[in-house]
């Protein structure tokens, strides 16, 4: 089959190719973000932790810290999953 630049088959082609390309970059950057909140919050446990080791009454801090920081991390996760079998699921339909 043969197509040109004015031909519907080929613009429906390139503009899916280019939507795939623009939402995988989406996906990219969410992870990235992602990524890099779940590392901050990793970091501030990790000290709090720490913390507490040398002084057990900072284990309150590290519980609230728990406590407040993981919904959100759960949150972004589910939300960067659902992204993912999104933009998987057009993939396998295309």
């Amino acid at each position: 089959m043969n197509t040109s630049p004015s031909d519907p088959l080929f613009n429906a082609s390139e503009a899916s190719t280019r939507d795939t390309a623009e939402s995988m970059q989406r996906l990219c950057e969410q992870f990235r973000d992602t990524r890099h909140d779940l590392n901050n919050v990793f970091t501030v446990l990790l000290g709090l932790a720490e913390l507490g080791a040398i002084n057990p009454e900072n284990f309150e801090r590290l519980g609230g810290a728990v406590l407040e920081r993981c919904p959100k991390v759960l949150e972004d996760l589910q939300r960067f999953q659902d992204a993912l079998f999104s933009l998987n699921d057009r993939l396998k339909s295309q």
